[in-house]
C-alpha cells in the first residue's frame, strides 16, 4: 500500500480510503490510485485487512429464494457490486419464512458477516421496529422502517401506473391486473395493484371486479392458469398487466397455447424486466423498475454503514421506465 501511495502521490490514509469505498474522494485521485494499483500489480491482503479491523469481511444478503427470477438476478448483482469493493456475500434464503426472517433481524445470523442486506416478506413494521440485530442491516423491498434502518426500494405503484397507462395509450381498454389485489398492506402487490387502478380511473375507465385477478402466487405457473380460467368463463380482455415478469410470460404462454396472438389481440405488459423477457417470443413489453440500481446502492450504503460513514436512516427509490418490446 505504501508503493501505491508513492506511485499515485498521496498518503497510505487515502489509498485504504479508496479500497474503502469512502465517497468524498476526488475523481481524479481515484483515477491516480487506480493506475498505481494497475501498474503495481497490487492485490489486497483481505485477510490481513479484516485480522486488523475485526471485521469479517463478508455481508450477509437475506431474500425469500433463488429459484424465482427477480431475486436471482438480485442476488447476482449484489454479489457483483460486493466483489467490486471486495466483500464476500453469504446467501441466506429465508423461504419467506417468519421465524427464519426474525433470526435475521434477532442477530441469530448476523455472527459471520459484518452487515445484511434483507429483503423480508413475512414481517410487519412492529417486527422490524422491534429488531435487536448487532450489525447494519440494509432493508430491500416493501417492508420500510425509516426509524431503524435505511431502505432501498422500487417505485411499484408509479410503476405500475405508468405500466397500465402505456396499454390504455396503446388502445387498450379491458386491462387484466394478473396479481392485483385490493388490500392496503405496504408490500409491492398492494402497492403495484393501487398504481393498477388508479391509472384505469385517471384514464377513465372502470375498475371491473372480474379483471381483477389475485391474491395469486407471483410464478409463471399461477399467471398462465389465471389466464386459462378467464378464457374457459368467458371473460373478455385485450390487455394483460402481470405484476412481475414471471406472471406476465406465464400470461404469455396460455395465450399462444389457446391461439391468441400477442399482442394482436391481446397486449402483455410485465414489471421487474427479467433477462428472460427479453428472450421470451415475443420479447416481453415491461418496466425495468431499477434491479441492478437497487442491488448496488444497497451494498455501497451497507458498507458505508459498516465504516460508520452513513448517517441516517435514510429510504432511497429506484428510478423506472417502460422497455418497450413486442408484447403491446
Amino acid at each position: 500500500m505504501a508503493d501505491v501511495a508513492r506511485l499515485a502521490g498521496v498518503s497510505k490514509k487515502t489509498v485504504s480510503n479508496y479500497f474503502n469505498g469512502y465517497r468524498y474522494l476526488r475523481e481524479e485521485t481515484k483515477a491516480r490510485i487506480a493506475d498505481a494499483v494497475h501498474q503495481l500489480n497490487y492485490k489486497m491482503n483481505i485477510s490481513a485487512r479484516n485480522l486488523s479491523s475485526g471485521r469479517t469481511g463478508a455481508i450477509g444478503l437475506a431474500i425469500p429464494e433463488l429459484a424465482h427470477p427477480y431475486f436471482s438476478e438480485f442476488a447476482q448483482a449484489v454479489v457483483a457490486a460486493a466483489q467490486l469493493r471486495g466483500v464476500n456475500v453469504l446467501v441466506e434464503v429465508t423461504g419467506g419464512d417468519r421465524a427464519q426472517e426474525l433470526d435475521v433481524l434477532s442477530g441469530g445470523k448476523g455472527r459471520s458477516v459484518d452487515g445484511f442486506i434483507f429483503g423480508p416478506l413475512a414481517l410487519g413494521a412492529d417486527d422490524i421496529a422491534a429488531a435487536t440485530a448487532d450489525v447494519p442491516i440494509v432493508l430491500v423491498g416493501d417492508r420500510a422502517d425509516s426509524r431503524r434502518f435505511d431502505f432501498v426500494t422500487v417505485d411499484n405503484e408509479r410503476g405500475a401506473y405508468d405500466a397500465t397507462a402505456y396499454l390504455i395509450a396503446s388502445g387498450r381498454r379491458r386491462i387484466v391486473g394478473l396479481g392485483a389485489e385490493n388490500t392496503e398492506a405496504p408490500a409491492a402487490a398492494s402497492l403495484r395493484s393501487r398504481g393498477f387502478r388508479a391509472a384505469l380511473r385517471e384514464h377513465g375507465l372502470a375498475v371491473d371486479p372480474d379483471l381483477l385477478s389475485g391474491p395469486i402466487p407471483w410464478t409463471r405457473a399461477s399467471g398462465a392458469s389465471t389466464i386459462e380460467n378467464l378464457i374457459a368463463a368467458g371473460v373478455e380482455f385485450d390487455a394483460v398487466f402481470g405484476l412481475n415478469d414471471a406472471l406476465a410470460l406465464g400470461a404469455l404462454s396460455a395465450l399462444q397455447a389457446q391461439g391468441i396472438a400477442v399482442p394482436g389481440d391481446v397486449a402483455v405488459i410485465g414489471f421487474d424486466n427479467v433477462e428472460e423477457a427479453t428472450f421470451s417470443t415475443p420479447a416481453l413489453t415491461t418496466v425495468d423498475s431499477g434491479l441492478g440500481w437497487v442491488a448496488a446502492r444497497s451494498v455501497e450504503l451497507l458498507l458505508a454503514r459498516i465504516a460508520g460513514e452513513q448517517e441516517g436512516p435514510t429510504a432511497e427509490i429506484a428510478d423506472h421506465h417502460v422497455v418497450v418490446r413486442n408484447t403491446v
